[in-house]
């Protein structure tokens, strides 16, 4: 049986189904009305829980059941470290936003999207437009084509505004080393690639994202995700949160223990804050799923926390955003409504599901001392968004194994308090007396030598506070390719080096293959730290995705003087070193390349018809200046991969981001015209067999 008549065939056992979209249903959380009952929004044990430990204020509680009830808004984002970032929103705002004014659906005024006043530069925006009605109304059509393909571009992210807080507050710089523990889907750990990308004119960031999740299924999703960044400083790794490896490192010879600066640590919850978005919550909701999460969540963050860490003071870093202060005392409840006030409390047959850890500290002092009122509660009828909690820890001072100084008060490096690295192992059991413990480790003993030497004598043996036993890893899913960096002496680099004269100062060591034999298909990149990170823990941990593409290899390459063409995909980190085939082109040559098929030569202006008429065939590079002297003309550089043929040149750039590159020079895409708009240069096809030969 064909295609077709397969396709055929599914679509009509689609259409005979009750209760199907053909037949008129309409999907809710629990499938489509009609097959399925509609989810009550009641939960009579929730609303006990939270109303005697006075989690809302009080006189807010009609405000906060009234939200949770009520579907969560959509919210996108700009991905700022881009210098589209302006462009895009210059279009959203006096383009797509502007039309939206006065318009109804369905009898609804549509709500003109607002941004949300405690995002940095408007970069994040929300409104009352759902996914149903973006896609069921003719009049939206072009703002629904609009996001879905800028998306797909990595211009924008569809994500949870309680979601981005988080990132804000780590504060990541472009030099720090940042673990992402629990990463999938991936919105946060775009951010935080955002970050370390802050400054476009510097292709390798020395900084890094370790994103990590233990859901095989869900890096892939993760890999997506972040490939649409084009970041050469981000790898995915498969790994249980709670026992990520420890990663080493040469430092000048030396193997040392990785330290990261940054770690965000997303731990499994109870979902509370997801009601508005995941209605079956309604009806599933108990504190057994709370009491079970909060020992795996546990486990989770004594990998990532240490004994010197404190709660930071972060209330004036996101004006605009509301919260209440973290709760200091509270009770536990069992799922038939049972309170425990104390662990003293706890019955025996009790001590498998209700733990001391899930009591505050008895010590008053220590209490005070913790300041959890500096942990951030965003509740959903503040700002109508989700509900979320946030913790900002802070590493004040050094661990007692850790003969690293840590960095002094009023250092400039850092606008809050001052964070010495830190290894993700953590410390579950510490010494009575800190000074003691110095005593027991070696004077002048290194970072590595310090953790081995803690983490060999188990969590309290000796006195000594350490990390608990390293747990045995474990791999999921399928076996990923191996990743192997090009030799030095390879013979493939020199024919590449050559027709893109590629600056000295080009990393050729960062280069990368999947494979160990056969022809090397594609070249991929890594940033010198990640390069590092790879070649020393290849045993230690499973790599999922790292790099970006850079060249792919021509069918025929052996035609032309290099056998592998420039991908678009890495084209923005490769750019910089690159001195030859690059040919400078208008805004009129670049509507014209994007729009046309195989332009001929003579197409072109005059200045890029003089540039490429004497060129050899093969692979350039099309690059657009904005200018200053033309207000209205586009003001951010575009960076095309192309293809120079025996009389025309082609554009290989992929579908949405050819019409991302169109909509910001004012174009408008017709929308049906769009499935057929450009080639996506993902799929490795070769220039010199496509279209016609010219």
């Amino acid at each position: 049986m064909g295609r077709r008549s397969r396709a055929r065939r599914l679509q009509q056992q689609q259409q005979q189904r009750p209760g199907s979209a053909e037949d008129g249903g309409k999907r809710n959380g629990a499938g489509w009305e009609g097959g399925y009952p509609e989810i009550v929004k009641e939960n009579k044990l929730f609303e006990h829980y939270y109303q005697e430990l006075k989690i809302v204020p009080e006189g807010e509680w009609d405000q906060f059941m009234g939200a949770l009830r009520e579907p969560l808004p959509a919210t996108l984002r700009i991905t700022g470290y881009k210098s589209h970032a302006k462009e895009i929103l210059h279009c959203l705002k006096n383009k797509y936003f502007k039309e939206l004014e006065d318009l109804e659906v369905d009898g609804q005024k549509v709500e003109v999207p607002q941004p949300l006043s405690w995002y940095p530069e408007e970069l994040a925006w929300h409104t009352n437009l759902s996914r149903k009605i973006l896609r069921k109304s003719p009049q939206l059509e072009k703002f629904h084509q609009f996001l879905v393909s800028e998306t797909e571009s990595g211009n924008l992210s569809r994500q949870e505004a309680v979601s981005m807080i988080p990132p804000l507050l780590l504060n990541a710089r472009p030099h720090h080393k940042i673990l992402d523990m629990c990463a999938a889907p991936g919105s946060k750990t775009t951010q935080l690639i955002e970050m370390l990308h802050a400054d476009m004119n510097v292709p390798f960031p020395e900084g890094f994202v370790i994103a990590n999740d233990v859901d095989n299924k869900r890096c892939y999703l993760l890999v997506h995700q972040a490939k649409r960044l084009g970041s050469p400083c981000i790898m995915v790794v498969n790994h249980d949160a709670s026992c990520i490896p420890r990663l080493q490192v040469d430092v000048n010879g030396r193997k040392e223990v990785l330290f990261y600066d940054r770690i965000l640590c997303d731990v499994p919850c109870s979902g509370d804050g997801t009601m508005r978005k995941n209605i079956d919550v309604w009806k599933k909701w108990s504190t057994v799923n709370s009491l079970h999460v909060q020992f795996h969540g546990l486990e989770i963050l004594q990998y990532a926390i240490f004994c010197a860490l404190e709660l930071a003071d972060v209330s004036s870093e996101l004006p605009g955003l509301k919260w209440v202060p973290g709760l200091s005392q509270w009770k536990v409840m069992t799922k038939d409504g049972q309170w425990f006030a104390s662990w003293d409390d706890v019955p025996h047959n009790r001590h498998t599901q209700i733990r001391p850890t899930m009591f505050p500290p008895k010590d008053p002092e220590k209490l005070q001392a913790m300041h959890l009122e500096r942990c951030l509660r965003i509740l959903p009828h503040h700002q109508n968004t989700g509900g979320f909690f946030v913790a900002v820890l802070v590493k004040k001072s050094s661990m007692p194994w850790n003969k690293r100084p840590p960095k002094l008060q009023g250092e400039p490096v850092e606008p809050r308090a001052p964070v010495p690295p830190s290894p993700v192992e953590p410390t579950v059991g510490c010494a009575s007396n800190p000074l003691e413990l110095e005593s027991k480790l070696a004077p002048g003993m290194s970072d590595t030598e310090a953790v081995e030497r803690a983490e060999n004598s188990g969590s309290k043996k000796d006195g000594v506070c350490g990390p608990p036993p390293s747990k045995k890893m474990k791999l999921f899913g399928f076996k990923e390719d191996p990743f192997v960096f090009i030799p030095e002496d390879d013979p493939l680099f020199p024919p590449i080096q050559k027709f893109y004269a590629l600056d000295p100062s080009f990393p050729k060591t960062n280069l990368l293959t999947r494979t160990t034999e056969g022809k090397k298909r594609q070249l991929y990149m890594v940033s010198k730290e990640l390069r590092n990170v790879l070649l020393n823990n290849s045993e230690r941990m499973k790599v999922i995705n790292t790099g970006i593409k850079v060249w792919c290899r021509n069918n025929s390459g052996e035609e032309f003087d290099c056998a592998f063409r420039l991908a678009q995909e890495g084209i923005y980190t490769l750019y910089p070193f690159i001195n030859s085939r690059i040919i400078t082109v208008s805004i009129e040559d670049v509507q014209v390349l994007l729009t046309q098929e195989n332009p001929f030569f003579r197409k072109l202006s005059s200045e890029a018809y003089s540039q490429v008429k004497d060129m050899a065939k093969g692979s350039i590079v099309l690059k657009y200046e904005p200018d200053p002297t033309k207000p209205d003309a586009l003001q951010c550089p575009i960076v095309l991969c192309g293809w120079r043929g025996k009389a025309s040149v082609r554009t290989f750039v992929p579908r949405n981001e050819r019409l991302h590159y169109l909509r910001m020079m004012g174009l408008e895409v017709p929308v049906d015209a769009e499935q057929e708009a450009g080639r996506d240069d993902s799929s490795g096809g070769d220039p010199a067999e496509a279209g016609p030969p010219r």
